[in-house]
């Protein structure tokens, strides 16, 4: 394809020169994926969206058609089909709507979630339960949901009643002051904390459009990165992860500087804690400048002790202990089951521990030498997407990181990349919830999520060094002729 210029928002910028079906196609599908996903909320509890108890006069409101599984599920995996097609499309597309127009569309498709039941998973039950244990005067990180079954928020919980919280001490402040607003109906809980989701996604949209205000190309690619994707919609406006209050602090910490910088990196650290990844992108851009550095640094650090330490150490117990596991949907499913056939019973945990650092690392170091641009979030970027891509344990959602800090950077190629990666790992997570799967379906777990994904993202993760390795030869014999990189 040849390189021509492109309107986005009334200017011409760098684009490619694509058919204009293929233009309105990629817009149209995402649309679409947008639309199905606000419509299985819309039709009330299935096996994607649980109902959460309590007076159908409070909110969140659905229709309460309670559609059969089997129509839910199809719809599911039709938006997330659609949504990365659509994507992948728009990315490579030489027109764009105005960015205005996307960030309008994004927030006003994220407020109108809000309002309708969570879908694609039930973890927004356990974050009402925590809550709600701390509320009663319990530790969320020392009991579990399961010990008290008879209350009406806690005994709601559906699949991890016997798990104590993984989750940070601010994320679980949160879900404190949700519970206090919600009291005993865990319908009024899980509202109050969908209102803050939906803050949190669209302060994150609005931070975007802001950063990326001195360059158009940039900023469309912002918004369908993050404020339209109709990936992330499904998965953080939709499904309402905790995920999204730590992109937005991390988002906001390399929006701005000094110490409200590294403040904010700590308070997301205190969201969840593999977000501090992040730090180490204002790191690399402050190396040469100590006395920033040291501000910044010693900010964030002073944060997390105080967050941390005023909730106690014993809150890294559950994240330890998920560190040593491993998902069926990554590569290292495929190794785990591997080394017990060849080698007898076994978690192998710290085997694969080492495995997961050792590919972190060795990604991180090929992407970052063909890195575009020398800044803190594209440094940051690229050191999540390699956490994400080496990591044991990782679910969709946790993607949403790497396409807020690439939405402030420009790399296309690590775009396609992200888009393909949590495409088949969505598909991976179907149905949402196990216990409403029907028995026809038991292939969506037992062949997709745990043989298709896996080798799927083994094969993406490969192609993925590859394209480094290559990129990064490249990039060396034009250092040696003497040309520039680009």
């Amino acid at each position: 394809m040849t390189r021509e210029s492109s309107v986005v928002g009334g200017r011409r910028v760098p684009g490619r020169d694509t058919p204009r079906w293929f233009d309105v196609a990629g817009f149209a599908a995402i649309g679409l994926s947008a639309g199905l996903t606000v419509l299985i909320g819309l039709l009330g509890p299935s096996a994607m969206v649980p109902g959460p108890p309590g007076p159908s006069w409070q909110p969140p409101y659905s229709l309460g058609v309670r559609p059969g599984a089997h129509l839910v599920i199809a719809m599911a995996a039709a938006a997330i089909v659609l949504g990365a097609a659509g994507l992948a499309a728009a990315l490579r597309s030489r027109w764009r709507p105005d960015p205005r127009l996307l960030l309008a569309a994004g927030c006003a498709t994220a407020a109108v979630l809000a309002l309708l039941p969570p879908s694609g998973s039930a973890d927004h039950l356990n974050y009402a339960a925590y809550g709600r244990l701390i509320t009663l005067g319990h530790d969320p990180y020392a009991l579990t949901p399961a010990a008290l079954p008879g209350d009406p928020v806690v005994g709601a919980v559906e699949e991890w009643a016997g798990v104590t919280s993984v989750y940070g001490p601010v994320a679980t402040a949160v879900q404190a002051l949700a519970s206090l607003a919600g009291g005993d109906s865990a319908r009024l809980t899980v509202f109050v904390m969908a209102l803050v989701n939906a803050a949190a996604f669209i302060g994150t949209a609005l931070l975007l459009h802001r950063f990326t205000r001195g360059d158009a190309d940039l900023r469309g690619r912002a918004a369908l990165l993050w404020t339209v994707n109709p990936l992330m919609i499904y998965h953080l406006a939709a499904g309402m992860h905790v995920d999204t209050l730590a992109v937005a602090c991390m988002v906001a910490a390399l929006a701005t500087r000094g110490a409200a910088s590294g403040l904010l990196l700590g308070v997301g650290i205190g969201v969840k804690l593999n977000a501090g990844l992040v730090a180490l992108g204002p790191a690399w851009e402050l190396r040469r400048s100590p006395g920033r550095l040291a501000v910044v640094a010693g900010t964030a650090t002073a944060t997390v002790l105080v967050i941390y330490g005023l909730a106690g150490p014993h809150v890294l117990d559950q994240v330890s202990a998920t560190s040593r596991k491993v998902s069926f949907g990554t590569p290292w499913h495929l190794v785990k089951v591997g080394l017990q056939e060849t080698l007898g019973p076994g978690a192998y945990s710290a085997w694969i521990q080492a495995g997961s650092l050792l590919l972190m690392v060795v990604l991180a170091w090929l992407t970052l030498r063909i890195l575009p641009e020398d800044t803190a979030p594209a440094v940051a970027g690229t050191i999540v997407v390699a956490w994400l891509f080496a990591a044991p344990y990782a679910l969709p959602w946790y993607d949403g990181l790497a396409f807020a800090l690439l939405a402030m950077a420009s790399w296309p190629a690590l775009e396609g990349f992200m888009v393909a990666r949590v495409a088949i790992l969505s598909m991976g997570y179907l149905p949402a919830r196990e216990a409403l799967r029907p028995e026809d379906l038991l292939w969506m777990r037992t062949v997709v999520r745990e043989r298709v994904v896996p080798w799927s993202l083994l094969a993406l993760t490969l192609v993925l060094l590859c394209w480094a390795v290559r990129a990064g030869a490249r990039a060396r014999t034009r250092t040696v002729s003497g040309v520039p990189r680009p």
